[in-house]
């Protein structure tokens, strides 16, 4: 009988493939008392689980293949320091001294208690990291269990387009998609920043989460198509439902070939407006898939992925490597390199600071001024390795003038103290700064006078200025970069910027969606900056582009509140 699920499209496209299900090891674990001389044994029991899944994960991570995304490594390594956290390598021990009980149980009410931490979480991205622990958790039951911690293989001799059905899918799993190539995966949890979301738009497959049953409802073998773009799965569907779906699907494909000639083609609107596409990658070697897909620059180098998940720090050389590596490789392009957005969910020390809400705490920018030696050591990377290309800095969530004269005083030392060493630098380099707090969109005028160029995070501006966590499905609806507040916030900065003649770019999510391409354009947007695999469906919209036709439109969508007209003009927009 065939049926339709709907989710959250993570990861456009069309895939028509047999269900390969994979199965989790269950939290509803048992509970047993342990005679008091059992006690050290089961301990013990719990260790060598623990030094499974430790091996596992080491095992996964030297795995990863070169031409993998830089995602895949890294959140193998986010797992591994769940693993090796004290809150689950030691805790579960005492509780399994202290109450006589077996491992499973103890592991059990040890993550019942770090996820009762998690819940009170404001950030969305983070509230999502409890993902995270689970995955762990499960990975140490099977272990304890004797059950293998990866995906099974598909069976011999089956086809290449295997779609993937889980409850979950941990980072370590997803690394086995290269060595099996599934067409598709499709998941009951996630949202649109887990890391199985994430991971599929790396892979660029069809991929869908937030289906809730999925995993109850579609039986091994079962054929299904899966509708990224629409997030809609059709388990066994009818012989004239398949035939529209496969014509789409090869229109699609055709679609896709016929992007990829767009390549080298300037993006310049039909009235002769043009527009710089640039691409954000979180390591040196995702340059080249940024340039595969047409990007005339970097628009944002995430470099925290430098400093995560390692017992140590890169010193000056390495960063400064690492920098150049990236500077060379695209030519003589800009590339834009943001200072480490450290803190909140990503941690590089040992011991983790517990705060109520961190993604409000001490991060980012506010964290660089607390280690004055670090923030200088990459401020001198990066100026050394702009000697060998375009290099711009971009400082991530300022809020007020003094965050920004302090980071400006800084980077006078770094650049006075190679000017000591005779270390030659671009002395001409400029700095900008993330506009993703609500208070400095609406004092821009801090910023336009002290820095050079902005760059809009909406993905942060979003969330903060509707409080809404769009990673949670049951409230996913009310977040809307079309909210009057959020439209009047991006209008606000372009004319206020442009006044200034401070040039603004955006890096967020909507910077990759094409059906907001037009209205960023009537807004004033010139440079966007998104994840590489977008940029030829968003340099297509801009070559079938007329202003003169759009910015009319946009005044409207800027003059009413109404969510339906809203909806109806960014129709008339796209027609």
């Amino acid at each position: 009988m065939s049926f339709t699920i709907h989710g959250i499209g993570v990861s456009g496209g069309i895939a028509i493939g047999h269900a390969h299900l994979v199965s989790n090891a269950t939290l509803e674990v048992g509970h047993y008392v342990v005679p008091s001389h059992q006690v050290p044994e089961e301990s013990a029991r719990f260790d060598a689980a623990i030094r499974t899944v430790r091996a596992e994960l080491e095992e996964l991570h030297a795995s990863v293949p070169a031409t993998a995304p830089a995602e895949f490594a890294a959140f193998i390594n986010l797992h591994l320091m769940i693993l090796n956290d004290s809150t689950l390598l030691v805790a579960p021990r005492k509780i399994i001294e202290d109450e006589q009980c077996n491992a499973e149980w103890a592991l059990k009410v040890q993550m019942d208690a770090l996820l009762a931490q998690f819940d009170t979480i404001e950030n969305a991205y983070l509230r999502e990291r409890k993902t995270d622990v689970i995955q762990v958790v499960q990975r140490i039951l099977k272990a304890l269990s004797g059950q293998p911690g990866h995906i099974p293989a598909p069976p011999p001799n089956a086809e290449h387009n295997l779609i993937l059905v889980a409850h979950d899918l941990s980072p370590a799993d997803v690394v086995q998609f290269k060595q099996h190539q599934f067409a598709s995966f499709i998941t009951d949890l996630g949202g649109t920043t887990s890391h199985t979301a994430v991971v599929a738009r790396s892979l660029n497959i069809p991929s869908i989460v937030a289906l809730h049953y999925a995993r109850q409802l579609i039986r091994e073998n079962e054929l299904l198509i899966v509708d990224g773009t629409q997030g809609v799965v059709i388990v066994d569907p009818d012989q004239q439902v398949l035939a529209e779906y496969r014509l789409r699907q090869h229109q699609f494909d055709i679609e896709r070939q016929k992007l990829k000639r767009l390549r080298d083609t300037r993006a310049m609107t039909l009235d002769g407006i043009t527009v710089e596409l640039h691409a954000n990658i979180e390591l040196p070697d995702d340059v080249v898939a940024a340039k595969e897909n047409g990007a005339t620059g970097i628009g944002l180098f995430r470099s925290e992925f430098l400093f995560l998940n390692r017992n140590d720090l890169p010193d000056e050389d390495e960063q400064f490597e690492a920098y150049r590596k990236a500077t060379q490789e695209m030519d003589g392009m800009p590339v834009t390199i943001r200072t480490y957005d450290l803190g909140a969910d990503k941690q590089t020390d040992a011991a983790q600071r517990i705060t109520t809400n961190p993604a409000l705490g001490l991060r980012a920018i506010r964290l660089c001024l607390t280690e004055p030696q670090r923030f200088l050591i990459q401020l001198r990377a990066m100026l050394r390795a702009s000697h060998y290309g375009k290099i711009n800095i971009l400082i991530p969530m300022l809020m007020n003038a003094s965050e920004t004269d302090q980071a400006l005083q800084l980077l006078a030392r770094a650049k006075y103290s190679l000017d000591e060493q005779n270390i030659p630098y671009d002395r001409g380099i400029k700095i900008g700064g993330m506009i993703e707090v609500p208070a400095a969109a609406l004092a821009l005028g801090i910023f336009t006078k002290k820095l050079d160029f902005l760059s809009i995070g909406t993905n942060d501006l979003i969330q903060y200025t509707l409080a809404i966590d769009r990673t949670d499905d049951t409230v996913a609806h009310l977040y809307d970069p079309l909210h009057p507040a959020v439209l009047c916030l991006l209008a606000g900065i372009f004319k206020t910027a442009g006044r200034a003649g401070v040039p603004v770019a955006l890096c967020g999510e909507m910077a990759g969606d094409v059906s907001l391409t037009r209205l960023l354009l009537g807004l004033g947007l010139r440079q966007f900056s998104m994840h590489s695999a977008h940029l030829p469906d968003v340099k297509q919209r801009i070559l079938k582009s007329n202003l003169e036709d759009i910015r009319p439109l946009v005044q409207k969508m800027l003059r009413t509140d109404d969510p339906e007209k809203l909806r109806m003009l960014l129709d008339r927009i796209n027609a």
